[in-house]
């Protein structure tokens, strides 16, 4: 598919971009009026995160964007996806809106626009307002409502300047590192909570799409981490191992949000843990969306064993490349997602809305240059995954690199680097590295550099 001579021109009209979290980068997080997250919260909990890194100060974009923004466009990115601190805007998570939070916010989207860069606007990347969890957060029935509303505030300040909206970035890990395992804010441990977290993010996500078709005028979708799940050998328990692990990871939000209805491997899973849910839920949950995002990473190779709650596991590929946090590099599995994606859900509009890889990135150069040859490895050949993908029908209408900058990568601290431009901690200094010059150079041929040598 990908031999000499291939054209990677991508279709008219494609958006090229890169993304980045509100806590990840920002810093500041209680200026201006703003209040504590569950991730301020959690990352000053001794032993939660690695050298008891916080989001204290980050990459310090809360005051530098707009240095950011220039960089964007010298970079030539066309798209910026970014997501918003919820407790900014709501410090009590509702009620009272921060007016200087949202200021912050709209000079940043107007600055985007006047450097020809389109907003890609999140409402919610993880960092629920603390003062929410100490209502029960995602448990709470009400929570529904409270994230209506904080979109709703959004929506009115906002729309028109943004026209592209999400909902939730990744319910997935907000449950399955939140409240199962407990690896991630606000760090519970039940199989029980679960399923309720996860049930009440879906009906945020279709309330706040209610209340977007009442106030805005553009276009709102969902933004999901999945990853195709591949059989370690030919027994039945492998494959029964797959489909309770693409149940779990792949179609426990989309499902609902798309069908209407949750997998049936779910029950099987959780077992007395897993609620009967009211049908109503599902007519709240299952709003018509403008697009679906996807987060792509890796590939899993499953097979049976003992593991909580799955009964599931991952199979280390002894011949793959993997990358600094374990994920295999595998760009096949991309454009097989998006072909599953395509004939389970329909012609739904799909963008790529995270792509990328932590690599060892070496010191900075004298001359400036960090050489980050794994990582434009990585990104070219998911990006001709893409390419294949829409070859065979796919609607791909964008991709946002994963990330930006260098930043605080949750838990694990500021011990991993996904960005293609390096950020000194220290002095808060950005250089582009060799994959952010390289990533330049594919917008600006709309994707016919792809065919070129790789760069020594």
């Amino acid at each position: 598919m990908n031999g000499p001579g291939k054209d990677f021109q991508f279709p008219k009209g494609f958006l090229w971009g890169a993304a980045t979290a509100a806590h990840q980068i920002e810093g500041s997080p209680l200026a201006d009026g703003a209040g504590p997250s569950i991730w301020t919260r959690f990352a000053h909990t001794p032993g939660m995160t690695m050298n008891g890194d916080t989001g204290d100060v980050a990459c310090d974009h809360y005051r530098r964007w707009q240095d950011d923004v220039k960089l964007m466009r010298e970079l030539g990115l066309q798209a910026y996806r970014f997501s918003v601190s919820w407790s900014r805007i709501l410090p009590e998570g509702s009620g009272r809106v921060n007016q200087a939070g949202l200021d912050f916010y709209s000079r940043l989207v107007d600055a985007l626009l006047e450097n020809g860069i389109e907003p890609l606007l999140t409402l919610y990347h993880w960092d629920l307002p603390a003062a929410l969890d100490d209502r029960g957060g995602w448990l709470n029935r009400d929570s529904a409502d409270w994230f209506a509303e904080y979109g709703s505030v959004l929506y009115r300040a906002l729309d028109g300047r943004v026209k592209k909206w999400v909902t939730l970035n990744e319910p997935w890990v907000v449950t399955d590192g939140g409240y199962l395992h407990g690896a991630l804010a606000p760090g519970h441990r039940s199989k029980y909570e679960a399923p309720i977290a996860s049930h009440n993010l879906m009906r945020a996500h279709g309330a706040a799409v209610q209340a977007y078709r009442a106030e805005g005028k553009h276009e709102i979708g969902l933004v999901v981490n999945i990853e195709p799940k591949y059989p370690a050998s030919d027994s039945a328990a492998d494959a029964a191992a797959v489909a309770r692990a693409h149940a779990y990871m792949n179609e426990q939000y989309l499902h609902p949000a798309l069908l209407g209805r949750y997998p049936v491997q779910l029950q099987e899973i959780f077992g007395d843990a897993w609620p009967q849910w009211p049908d109503a839920d599902f007519d709240l949950i299952r709003q018509p969306l403008d697009f679906v995002g996807i987060n792509y990473y890796t590939r899993s190779v499953t097979r049976a064993d003992d593991s909580y709650p799955l009964n599931a596991g991952a199979v280390r590929q002894p011949l793959g490349t993997y990358s600094e946090t374990g994920w295999e590099v595998f760009p096949q599995g991309l454009t097989d997602l998006l072909l599953w994606f395509k004939n389970t859900y329909g012609d739904i509009p799909v963008y790529i809305t995270e792509n990328g890889a932590a690599f060892f990135d070496p010191p900075v150069a004298e001359e400036g240059r960090i050489r980050d040859p794994l990582r434009i490895d990585y990104l070219r050949k998911h990006l001709r995954a893409i390419h294949d993908a829409i070859a065979s029908g796919v609607d791909v209408r964008g991709y946002m690199a994963w990330s930006l900058l260098d930043n605080l990568e949750w838990s694990l601290g500021y011990s991993k680097r996904f960005g293609i431009v390096h950020v000194n901690y220290d002095s808060q200094q950005r250089t582009p590295k060799d994959s952010a010059l390289w990533y330049g150079r594919v917008i600006a041929s709309h994707g016919r550099h792809l065919a070129d040598p790789l760069p020594d």
